[in-house]
């Protein structure tokens, strides 16, 4: 069942989506060649405690698993949940930071691909499609529409640009939890599944190999990566379904 959110219910969620994007303004100031993943994410759990926050994605629970770190920092060939390291960036590297965020029982979620330093011209273009597939996936994210045209808006346009979607990872509803349904995929005919409603809440969010979209995962039951090891990136807001266009809630 996809629930349709009061209007207190939005007041809440659009505190929990400020907070991710104030989060995410914040990391980047500090992304540049020589800053580990791990002081990364010292600095967003500081920053997320101050707001009166918690950091969403700390002790997410996938079976056994926990999720050890406070954000998601994905780089180069990694896809999602990039576990924060001692690992140094370089410049070339590009890094996606996945931020989620709970406040007074409510959440948001957004992510952003940066560039570190210098990127190559492909990356550049990997990121800049990404973004792109996002806000095409957001204009068509309307009341009347079909949950599957934003699936079909992100492939097309990514595959217009010969990069692919990843298919194991997919958007989600968002509010009460973290994850909620419907599931989004990238991928998928348009005009099918779940009419869209004013008071919907969704994390819609890209995932874009420069290969192929086929992903595999790493010993720590949580790093994505890319099967060819190619580059990839992620991009992802939460929105609010409304009367005309989407309402996004994961900007400054």
């Amino acid at each position: 069942m996809i629930s349709v959110r009061s209007k207190s219910e939005l007041v809440k969620i659009r505190k929990a989506g400020l907070i991710v994007a104030k989060t995410l303004e914040f990391l980047k100031r500090k992304i540049k060649p020589g800053i580990t993943t791990e002081q990364l994410d010292t600095e967003a759990a500081d920053f997320i405690s101050k707001q009166g926050s918690k950091a969403a994605f700390f002790g997410y629970r996938v079976g056994l698993l926990e999720y050890p770190a406070h954000i998601c920092t994905s780089v180069n060939e990694e896809v999602v949940h990039g576990i924060p390291s001692a690992r140094m960036l370089r410049s070339g590297d590009i890094i996606s930071i996945d931020v989620g965020v709970e406040h007074d029982g409510y959440f948001g979620d957004a992510a952003i691909t940066f560039p570190v330093g210098k990127v190559s011209p492909e990356a550049r273009r990997l990121i800049n499609v990404t973004r792109e597939a996002l806000f095409k996936a957001i204009n068509v994210a309307c009341r009347g529409n079909h949950l599957s045209d934003v699936s079909y808006a992100v492939q097309d346009w990514v595959e217009q640009a010969d990069f692919s979607v990843v298919r194991e990872f997919v958007g989600h509803g968002i509010g009460e939890h973290l994850h909620e349904e419907p599931q989004i995929p990238n991928y998928g005919e348009p005009g099918k599944g779940v009419l869209l409603e004013p008071g919907m809440v969704l994390a819609i969010e890209p995932m874009v190999n420069a290969g192929t979209w086929k992903v595999e995962l790493l010993e720590d039951g949580w790093t994505a990566v890319t099967k060819d090891r190619k580059l990839s990136a992620h991009f992802e807001h939460t929105i609010c379904i409304t009367e005309s266009k989407a309402e996004i809630l994961t900007v400054i």
